[in-house]
């Protein structure tokens, strides 16, 4: 099975807020005359994907061939696309030193992309915005930033808690792509209806809307990111012209002989199920031949390589097309049947093999009462110190262990509902004269040890007169 993505890059990673530097770190050098003047040579390249070649354009890559491209750019977008020296240089500065980085972005993109787009036509979001995740995360679901910011879109644990994100122990819904852009399509669609201007919405996604708001109180009551862009926190001042940079880049890369190089699978070769039961990439690697790194390349979002049992939900799982009817043709008993666990040595207790401790119990008595060793009481029931609790249950015979061993839980519960309890105790009280075995010869079929049972008084020799005792005389 081919893999989704390459995920890493073969150079250091473009965009640095999934690693916890800022862009304008990454890119805090001079550019010079000498610099800019080093770009295209008319040589002819291939597309290593295609047969199709193409020619370099004839004309330098100069200031002015930027600006009416940028200018054409604007006109189809609701964005305000503007040529400025700053997003020129971080324009220059990618086609410089990071094609084979956008290449590799290029590939993701080939993906994620009609993902994006088709919920930001959802919810009348400009298409656009999908570069928004390029700048994020570099297209990396798993991305991480220093400040704990998770997934493609960079969800902080509140943010993606207050826009629906479940976040647990085996779950990170930050990390998958569907649900995340969602999420993201819901917060840029609250952001856009605060600041009215999608500069300051994109702003406001990356430094908060508290910061975009201290910006415009500093500026004197402007609102237009290029004149409150000085008073936004450094990563921000950088966010937006690396946004128009990559949307630039992306539209035309193909005149820089930037191309995507490794596209294996198109996000409409795949396709999601519902999974109510708990699995392991493991089984699901075994019974449909998609591996690992493929399940876990496309559904980033289980941590652990499992999606968990909720009685409440059930759980997304995407896989490949062609791997669809296999899983669904499998069992819910060969799935589990899977599972190599080992199994636990102690058994499972049931009225028939247990005994309920009693408040003057402990451990040796217990054992001597029911004929067995100390290591084998301690041993059938997982115990590492002689702790008691009244009222807790303990296995006292193994005869039935390998029953045991394969009851379901529920059955055992139920099989408890039903089984036959006392009914009936007679009170006895003890005379002058009177000891165990006498009282026995009493009642049909009666014996010493059983009265030693009733009453819990195993080890006593001498009955005091006037001490009552319990008698079963009949039974449901």
């Amino acid at each position: 099975m081919k893999k989704l993505l390459s995920i890493v890059f073969s150079c250091s990673i473009l965009f640095t807020t999934a690693q916890g530097v800022s862009t304008e770190d990454y890119i805090n050098q001079e550019i010079t005359d000498e610099v800019i003047s080093e770009y295209y040579n008319n040589n002819i390249s291939k597309h290593q994907n295609t047969s199709t070649i193409n020619f370099n354009n004839k004309e330098p890559f100069t200031s002015m061939v930027l600006k009416e491209r940028l200018a054409l750019l604007n006109a189809k977008t609701p964005f305000d696309v503007p040529y400025n020296a700053t997003i020129e240089r971080f324009i220059r500065l990618y086609i410089r030193d990071k094609k084979e980085a956008i290449s590799n972005l290029m590939d993701r993109a080939n993906y994620y992309f009609p993902l994006f787009e088709e919920h930001l036509d959802k919810f009348d979001i400009p298409l656009e915005i999908k570069y928004l995740a390029v700048v994020e995360s570099a297209l990396l679901p798993t991305a991480t930033s220093h400040a704990g910011a998770k997934g493609i879109w960079q969800f902080m644990y509140h943010t993606g808690k207050q826009y629906g994100l479940n976040i647990t122990s085996y779950v990170d819904e930050r990390k998958d792509p569907l649900k995340a852009t969602i999420a993201a399509c819901k917060y840029l669609k609250y952001l856009y209806n605060t600041f009215e201007d999608w500069d300051l919405a994109l702003a406001a996604y990356n430094s908060g809307p508290g910061n975009v708001r201290k910006a415009i109180t500093r500026s004197g009551g402007k609102r237009n990111y290029w004149n409150i862009r000085q008073y936004l926190p450094q990563e921000t001042s950088s966010y937006i012209p690396a946004f128009y940079a990559m949307y630039y880049l992306f539209e035309y890369g193909h005149t820089h002989q930037i191309y995507p190089n490794n596209t294996e699978i198109n996000y409409f070769d795949t396709d999601t199920i519902h999974v109510n039961q708990k699995l392991s990439f493991s089984q699901i690697e075994q019974k449909t031949g998609v591996t690992k790194e493929t399940l876990t390349s496309l559904n980033p979002q289980y941590k652990l390589g499992i999606i968990p049992y909720s009685a409440n939900k059930t759980y997304v799982l995407t896989l490949p097309k062609n791997a669809i009817d296999t899983f669904l043709n499998s069992t819910i008993e060969e799935y589990n049947g899977q599972e190599n666990k080992e199994k636990i040595t102690h058994l499972i207790p049931t009225t028939d093999n247990s005994y309920v401790v009693q408040p003057s119990d402990n451990l040796p008595k217990i054992a001597r009462k029911h004929g067995i060793t100390l290591s084998q009481l301690k041993r059938w029931n997982g115990l590492q110190t002689d702790f008691l609790i009244e009222g807790q249950r303990l296995v006292i015979t193994d005869k039935k262990s390998e029953v045991a061993l394969q009851v379901p839980i529920k059955e055992v519960v139920q099989k408890q509902k039903n089984v036959a309890k006392p009914k009936t105790y007679k009170i006895y009280t003890v005379k002058q004269g009177d000891s165990l075995f006498v009282i026995s010869k009493k009642f049909n079929n009666v014996s010493v040890d059983q009265l030693r049972d009733w009453n819990n008084i195993w080890g006593v020799s001498y009955i005091k007169p006037g001490t009552e005792l319990k008698i079963l005389t009949s039974t449901e």
